[in-house]
């Protein structure tokens, strides 16, 4: 446990960056998850749940949550998955 005053406060911004940092992650990975399933049982509103999902990779590259380049690669995979 830190004595100084500022690293105290560091401990409380960083556990709360934390929990933002991983509700994002958890909202993105669900988005993701419920486009794939959209695609593979093709349901009516598999371009949608596509495009929520490319959307939500966008804000994640935004926050800071993936680097550019992941979130391509994941786009590419969905938009592939999505046309095959």
């Amino acid at each position: 446990m830190p004595n100084i005053k500022s690293a105290k406060k560091r401990v409380k911004v960083i556990a709360t960056k934390t929990a933002i940092n991983k509700a994002n992650r958890s909202a993105l990975k669900t988005t993701v998850k419920k486009a794939n399933v959209a695609i593979e049982t093709n349901a009516e509103n598999k371009n949608e749940a596509v495009r929520a999902a490319i959307k939500k990779i966008d804000q994640a590259v935004a926050k800071g949550l993936l680097h550019k380049n992941t979130a391509a690669r994941k786009k590419s995979a969905l938009a592939k998955k999505a046309n095959a």
